[in-house]
Parts: structure tokens; sequence; C-alpha cells
């Protein structure tokens, strides 16, 4: 593996690096590849939540084992290691957004905030103020310098573990401060250089789901901390028929078909949920087309402005789920500060709070444009509507 490409100035043994051990192998195998190449590393594992119960829950990160598998890794390879109490911060920036977001009627994506607002903020604030040239994680994914000094951001080389789409909000400034050593890497060749060093995580289980909830059941998260967010509500269907009840919006997604509690003669899907009235409308699968994304918070990491790149009606490729591959859209404004994406091919269940992450077109949609969080969508069959109406109307 060639170091070289991290872009790391100054001779590695007069270099310090950060680098952020969640425990698990891949930043594990990180500070391990950093301290092997001589740099000066110094690891630092945040606590991020009462760890009590997740201590020996599989999958779960950022835990009391977790904490001491780091310990043990920064042993094992000779760096010191440091525990920093961010539980606060983290519930502040993470936790309790997470839990607004749900009674909003939104599914947020936690990892995006606690990238954003916890690691490459919070972090790598730490980082620079212990003489660090550079904060290194895990990620899989990958930076590279421009031709203009600055660095982007690319979808990591194995697509199934490319975690660009949780660092969309990163940006130009951080992206300058950190580096990203797995992103040309697969999975199993980083567990293999696990096995090398001897590091006991080798074949550690990758951690899953939502980190800060140990029994995954995330709406007892939400109930405890918004006492009252379950209330009752109806369920109903486009054209407001009440079809049957339900015990609390935040147990719904949208996209979602089981779990409804109601018998019909085709299937039902949630379409949309409506926190100020506790109503989940149901449809057809049609109804889930989405063919119009609003945008809020957008950070863009385009070359040129992204004005610039609406007025040239320049094509994206964006993805809106993190499994998904991504597809052809247009960006456009929306109102003053927001924007809007206009998916060329449809997409269906799309649910605010997610995000919308933008991939570069001219470059194979490898290169990171940046992203938003979506606001409000626009269905397929809307859109038609409008357009047969405004065609009808000249």
């Amino acid at each position: 593996m060639d170091l070289n490409t991290l872009d790391i100035e100054g001779r590695p043994s007069d270099t310090r690096v950060v680098v952020a051990m969640s425990g698990g192998v891949d930043s594990s195998v990180t500070a391990a590849l950093l301290a092997e190449a001589g740099y000066d590393v110094v690891g630092i594992t945040l606590q991020l939540y009462d760890h009590g119960a997740a201590t020996h829950r599989k999958g779960a990160c950022c835990a009391g084992r977790d904490i001491h598998d780091a310990r043990a890794v920064a042993a094992r390879i000779g760096i010191p290691h440091y525990v920093l109490d961010y539980e606060q911060r983290f519930k502040e920036a993470v936790i309790d957004r997470f839990a607004e977001s749900y009674v909003a009627g939104e599914t947020p994506v936690p990892c995006v905030e606690c990238n954003q607002a916890i690691k490459f903020r919070d972090l790598l604030a730490t980082a620079r103020e212990l003489g660090a040239a550079v904060l290194a994680t895990g990620h899989y994914v990958a930076s590279r310098r421009l031709p203009d000094g600055g660095r982007a951001l690319y979808r990591a080389r194995e697509t199934e573990r490319d975690q660009s789409y949780f660092l969309f909000a990163t940006t130009r400034a951080q992206l300058d401060l950190l580096r990203f050593p797995l992103g040309d890497q697969t999975k199993a060749e980083t567990r293999e250089l696990a096995r090398r060093f001897g590091l006991a995580v080798a074949d550690k289980q990758d951690s899953q789901d939502i980190c800060f909830v140990p029994s995954g059941r995330y709406a007892d998260v939400i109930e405890r901390l918004r006492p009252g967010a379950a209330g009752p509500g109806e369920i109903v269907d486009l054209d407001g028929r009440v079809l049957g009840h339900h015990d609390g919006i935040i147990h719904f997604t949208v996209g979602q078909r089981r779990g409804l509690g109601i018998a019909a003669g085709s299937p039902l899907y949630v379409v949309r949920l409506d926190a100020a009235s506790r109503r989940v409308v149901v449809g057809s699968r049609e109804a889930l087309r989405t063919s119009r994304i609003r945008l809020r918070d957008v950070n863009w990491l385009g070359d040129i402005a992204i004005s610039e790149a609406i007025d040239r009606h320049a094509e994206i490729y964006v993805k809106v789920r993190s499994t998904r591959a991504p597809q052809a859209a247009w960006l456009h404004r929306y109102a003053e500060a927001d924007f809007e994406v206009e998916l060329i091919g449809g997409e269906d269940g799309v649910s605010p709070g997610q995000a919308c992450v933008f991939y570069d077109a001219a470059d194979g949609q490898a290169r990171v444009l940046g992203g938003g969080i979506i606001a409000g969508t626009q269905s397929a069959q809307a859109t038609s509507n409008a357009a047969a109406a405004l065609a009808g109307a000249r």
C-alpha cells in the first residue's frame, strides 16, 4: 500500500497524525499503517454515549467494548491512545436532532450529523490543538489533490463499502486536513492487513444500524427523549379516507409496507407522514414514485459555483439512499436559499430527513460534488399532472 498518495507534508518521523480509533478493524488498520510508515501517530477514541447497555451488544460501535479494543490495538502497535468524553456534544448534535427529526415525520441519517458535527468539526479541532498535520479515519472513501492544490472527495474502490453518502457534508477546508488511507482498499485486504499486524480485531464484526440504540428499537429512544412523541393518529389514503389508526408516526417511514395493520385489496405503502395532524398517508406503489426533491443544508464541492452549474444545466448523479446506485438528475434553484433536484428516471420511497448526495457525471460518478438533506418531495404523478395542466392552459 502506497501511503505517499495521502499527501501528508513533512518527513513521517516529524509529522504527527491523529487517528480516530473506533475500536473496529478499519480504524485500527489505519493507525497501524501510519505507524508502520513512521508517522508520529496518536490514537483518539470518543466516548459518545452512555455505553453501559451497549458494552456487549454485537454490531454496536463507540461502546465500552470498542474503547477496550482500541486501547489494546494502540498498545499492540506502540502508539499513545486517549479516550475523550464527547457524550454531551454527541447528545446535543446527534441524538437530540435524531429525535426531533423523527417527531417531525422525517427519517434522519445520524451518521451524517456525527461525521460533520463531531468527528470532522470537534475532533478535527482537537487534532489541530495536538499539533497534528492531519486527522486520519478508517472510512471507505478517498480524497485526492486537485490541480489548484485543494482536495476532492471520491467514492471508494469497493463500491459495496463506499461511505461517501455519509460524508457529503464535509467542507473543502476539512478535506484539506483529512486523510482516508483505506479508500483504495477492499474490506478483505483490510482484514488481511490486520492479521499481518497481529491485531485481535482482524475478524471483528462491523458496526451496524444506529450505534446509540443498544436495543435496536429506536422508537424507545425517541419516546424517552421526547415524551408524548408517539401519540396516536389516523392512517388515511391519498383522498383522506380513514383506513385505520396507529400508535405514533415515529414508527413509520416513507416506503414502508409492513406493520400498517390494515387490510386492503392491494398492497399499500407509506407515502407521506404528516406530523402536524399525526396522519400516516398510504397509497399504491405508483404513488411512491418521486420526480423532484427539495433540499436544505446543501454543501457544494464542485470546481465551479453551484449557481454556475445550474445555469449550465450540468447533469449530475444523485443517491437518495446509501444502498442505492446513483442516478441521473438535474439541479435547480428553489426559492432563495434552497435547491431542488429533478430525478430524470424518478425514484421510489424518497423520505424527508435522508441525504441526497451529488456525484460528478463527467467523472464516472466517482467524484462527490456534495449534497443536502431532503426537505420535501413531489411525486412523479403530481409532476405529470402539473405538466399536463400547463400544456392544456397553453
